[in-house]
């Protein structure tokens, strides 16, 4: 079983497994960069399950920089029936690509 991870970044949770690509909210470090998250919630490292208190101390997730990009628009539509209003308001949210390369338990 490969290591698993929970982290915590941009106000979300994401399990992560080395290797995986996944998409979370915009880093300042810039592609093609390496960056860490050490706020890991949850490390499982085969029969090995350590919970943080809240963290996890001494882990880190290494993860590299892939692309800046941004989430298809999102509409919101606001109406008031018989008063003629209407509005319609897009957001893209800004999102950033990341390649998980290692786990690293720590002491």
């Amino acid at each position: 079983m490969a290591k698993v991870a929970v982290i915590r970044t941009g106000g979300k949770q994401y399990k992560v497994i080395e290797g995986e690509t996944l998409e979370i909210e915009r880093l300042t470090a810039a592609p093609g960069t390496s960056t860490e998250f050490s706020d890991v919630l949850l490390l499982i490292n085969d029969a090995d399950v350590k919970i943080g208190k809240p963290n996890v101390s001494g882990a880190k997730v290494t993860a590299e920089v892939l692309v800046h990009d941004r989430a298809p628009k999102v509409i919101a539509f606001k109406y008031r029936r018989r008063e003629g209003y209407h509005r319609t308001v897009g957001h893209r949210q800004a999102r950033t690509k990341v390649k998980i390369q290692k786990i690293s338990v720590g002491k």
